[in-house]
Formats: structure tokens, sequence, C-alpha cells
């Protein structure tokens, strides 16, 4: 600015600058005056304690940082395999793994809608060879796993706790989280396979399975960050996220599961966006609906089934093909909000993911970025650090109130799953993301070397690419494995799972048996998928 220049109001580019991303007042200055009325005692609490609005734990970070998880997974199960082998080695303390689409929604490599898909966006799975592949040489009893899948969640759970079996590692030893979150597929995503009704069974099914079987396992993560990427704001994410963990929560309970034997297991998934402010107060909101609703509506007596725990994801969404290095600096500011907003565990983007599959350099970079907020900053030296800050407790009201609004909404159509029929929280969702479409169109978002401070000329980049011979080498794995398995007990086993579906019983034991008989991720879906049938969306008619 030079000397005769008029100061601006303030810096442009975030759409409206009086604006929250959600659309609620941003004041310039926040004072005393903003708080008048709040209590503390009744809205803040202690750290650890009901309404958690200050975090889950007593100590938080000052004991040990978050897990620090790395998403990962692409081609074969052998290079995902290496991948692993290289996350930990550089000090990550979870896997995620990313699953290719065929997995995802149920088909086998080798199925004709599945060309030109494997290996893509994930790791192939098709049995449980795949699986032990995958999971080679890693410390099952040590590593915390996260599992990106939904719809096939209950067999992917199964085919690693085979595997962890077969390694001499007990379903009460092992630790991490499988997605399992359908209900934001109808809403979001996409990657369904069966009704919604069907869905709900099979995931109150993995809720009894896993409090008997695998009882250190977080048998969903109730999932908010693919509606942010899809565009909803931070109130319709935490609003659209929570109204889900109702739906599934009295889906177990009509199911004859009690709140305090499953809730203690619920986690959640939240993407963390570079507007530090509203993300932090978004985080410290939803802990505080979802404590109250678990109280209040559903009588959790145990503190840990009123707790919201959830993982993060630096927004994807906002990574850029343009100057990509400076994506490292967006990731950088996203993963301090999730960390300053109490997050459990986070996985850091890599700075060329909107390029191409991320490069092992890349992620390592990913991971490095953690470790220097967690190791070369202050804010783990202290729990909740914009406790009390005028602006902070504002956001944070006023975003709770924006996602309570939201949620009362849904529950005024009869809960999420009536609210998705409709088409509710999708249409909302579309409009947040064109009114972002066009701020950026107009300028009147600023997206840092897209529509301000350009280049004129951008460097080449090679990325990591998957190579397309790897369908066909799943193929040859998939004809080997029929060829040699005992077809009879697998055909056995099957209807057995066929058998449970049409009942009552828990599908995930006969499931268990196919899997280990070394039934397909396809055949074990299509059996299913027999007796449930698949889901058309409305809109597809």
């Amino acid at each position: 600015m030079t000397a005769g220049e008029a100061p601006t109001a303030g810096p442009p580019g975030a759409g409206d600058q009086n604006l929250t991303e959600s659309g609620l007042p941003f004041k310039t200055l926040y004072g005393p005056e903003t708080l008048e009325g709040f209590d503390p005692e009744t809205r803040l609490g202690e750290p650890g304690q009901y309404p958690f609005t200050r975090g889950v734990y007593p100590s938080m970070y000052t004991g040990r940082p978050w897990t620090m998880r790395q998403y990962a997974g692409f081609g074969t199960a052998k290079e995902s395999n290496q991948r692993y082998k290289q996350l930990v080695a550089n000090g990550t303390g979870g896997l995620s793994v990313a699953f290719d689409l065929p997995t995802q929604m149920g088909h086998d490599s080798d199925a004709a809608i599945a060309h030109g898909e494997v290996g893509k966006v994930g790791v192939a799975i098709d049995s449980i060879e795949d699986m032990r592949l995958l999971f080679d040489g890693l410390p099952l009893d040590e590593v915390s796993t996260s599992m990106t899948i939904n719809a096939p969640a209950a067999l992917l759970l199964l085919m690693y706790q085979l595997v962890a079996e077969e390694n001499g590692v007990p379903g009460d030893k092992i630790t991490g989280t499988i997605q399992n979150d359908v209900l934001k597929e109808y809403i979001a995503r996409g990657t369904y396979i069966y009704p919604p009704a069907q869905s709900l069974r099979l995931i109150t099914d993995i809720f009894a399975y896993c409090k008997s079987e695998v009882p250190r396992w977080n048998s969903i993560s109730i999932s908010g960050y693919h509606m942010a990427e899809a565009g909803a704001t931070p109130a319709q994410e935490i609003a659209f996220t929570l109204a889900d963990g109702i739906e599934y929560v009295r889906a177990a309970v009509k199911a004859g599961l009690d709140v305090d034997d499953f809730a203690k297991r619920l986690s959640f998934f939240f993407v963390s966006r570079t507007t530090i402010l509203e993300e932090v107060a978004k985080f410290r909101a939803a802990r505080r609906i979802w404590a109250q609703v678990m109280r209040d509506e559903f009588g959790a007596q145990d503190p840990k089934s009123q707790m919201l725990r959830f993982h993060t994801q630096t927004a994807g969404v906002q990574l850029t093909a343009q100057q990509p290095e400076v994506n490292l600096v967006r990731v950088a500011i996203q993963g301090l909000a999730a960390v300053l907003g109490g997050t459990q565990s986070l996985h850091t983007n890599s700075f060329d993911e909107a390029l191409a599959l991320p490069s092992e350099k890349s992620a390592r970079l990913a991971l490095r970025t953690q470790q220097v907020i967690a190791y070369e900053t202050d804010v783990t030296k202290t729990v909740d650090p914009f406790a009390g800050s005028y602006v902070m407790e504002a956001l944070t009201d006023d975003v709770e109130a924006e996602a309570r609004k939201l949620m009362d909404q849904v529950e005024e159509m009869g809960g999420a799953v009536a609210a998705i029929e409709r088409g509710f929280q999708k249409n909302e969702i579309e409009k947040a993301a064109y009114q972002i479409a066009r701020d950026i169109d107009t300028g009147e978002r600023i997206v840092v070397g897209v529509n301000r401070f350009t280049s004129e000329k951008e460097e080449p980049f090679e990325g990591l690419r998957v190579d397309p011979a790897i369908e066909e080498q799943q193929a040859e794995r998939l004809a080997k494995l029929r060829a040699e398995r005992d077809q009879g007990e697998v055909d056995r086993q099957l209807a057995a799972l066929v058998e449970a579906a049409r009942g009552d019983d828990n599908v995930l034991y006969p499931m268990k048996e196919a899997l280990r008989a070394k039934a397909t991720v396809g055949e074990v879906c299509n059996a299913l998928r027999d007796v449930w049938g698949a889901y058309v969306p409305p809109d597809a008619f």
C-alpha cells in the first residue's frame, strides 16, 4: 500500500466478508457484550466432562498427541502394503485404507461394471487373499487401522479380523474403524448398494457383532466429510451428520441393543477447511449437541456414550491443480484448525492430490506437517486454547443454533431417512455448492492461484499413475482363486448367509465363514443383493 492509498475494510476473497461459511453474521469486533448471558459452567464445562465443548478428554494433547493417520491405497494390495510400511517407518500411528470403486460398490475386479476403475482411487480387494497381502508384515496388534468403506464395510472388517487371527492377534486386540455410514452415501457420495432399511439392518448387525467379537473396534464413523466436499457449509455438515447419527442410534435401540452397549464405539468424521475460526467453532458445537442428544433423548448414562469422538481430514476440495505447492500451506492451516478443534485423529492431504495419486514424497510431507504441529508448536501444551474467547464462544453458539435449526427440519420430516427420500439434505448441499462456485467465478471468493495471484506459466507435473495392467492381474488372481478353492464349501456358506439375510439372524457370522472359505467380495454382496435388492435413487427414474 502506498502512502496515498486508503486501507481496505478487510481481506477480500472469502465470499461476503460479513458472513461465515455457514452464512451467519461475522462481526468485525467481538467483546464482552457478545457473550452477555453466557454461562461458562453449562456451555463449557470442564474438559472431559459434559457437555464436552472443551474436548472429550481432560488432558487432550497435553498427555499425547492425536493419532496421525495417512489415507492411502492404490493399485494392488502388494503396492499399497509397501506404502503402509513406508508410512509406519516415517512415524504414522494409524493406517487409513482407501479402496477402489469396485470394492466400494461390492463388485469383483473382473466384473464388467468394474472395467476401467480397478485400483484407480484406492486398492482393489477381491478376497481374503488380497487382504493378507495388504497387511502382510504389519503389526496389527499395534497399529490402528481405519477403513473408508461403507456398503460392504462388514466384509472388509471380517477379512481384517480373519487376517489378524491368522497372525495370532485375536479380535479383542485389534483396533480401528470402519466408516460404515451408508446414509451419507444416499446424500452426497453414491457408493450405496442396498435400500436404506436393509442398510440399517446390516449396520445394526455390525454394532452387535463388534460388541461381542471386536470390542475395541469403532463400528461406525458417521461422516460429514463427504457432504462438505460436495459443498455443505459447516453448519450443514454437522447438522446432517448428527441427524444421521441419531437415525443409527434409533435403529440400534429398535433392534434391541442397549444404548450404553454400543454408543461408546460410535465415532465421527469431519472435514477441516482453511477458515480456522469457524472450523474450531464447528467442532466444539458438534460435541455439545451430540452430548445433549445422547443424554437427554437416548438416556445414555455412560459419559463415553455422550462423547463425540471424531477423525478429521483436511479439505481435498480446497486443493488446487494450479500452483500445487500452495496446497502445502492450505493443508498446514487446515490441520491446525482440526487440532485446535480437538480432533482425535487426523489425516493431512498431500499437496499433489488435485493432480494425481500422492507420491511417496508428498505423502511423507503431509505426515511431517502433522508432526510439526505436534512437536514444534505450543498448541499441544494446553487444552482448548480458544476457550473463553469472545469470538470463539459466539461463533460456537451461532454454529450450534444454525445446526440445530437444520436438525429440527430433518426431524419434522420424520428423521434422516425420510428427509433423504425427499431429497432435503442433497438439495440444501447443492444450493450451498452452487453459491461457492458462483462466488469463485465472480471473484467474490478468492482462491490463490486460481482467480487471483495466478501464474502465466505452470511448471510441468509428473504424478503417480496406476498401471492399467492391474485390472488384468486382478482378474487372473480371481480365476486362480476360484479354480483352487473348495467351491462346495463356498456355496454352502453363501447359502447360510442368504438364509440369515432372509430372517433375523446376525448376517456377519455366516458372512465371516463365507469369506474364510474364499468367497469373493462380489459373490457375498451379490448374495445379499438377491435377498435385499439394490437401491435406485428416486431421481434416476
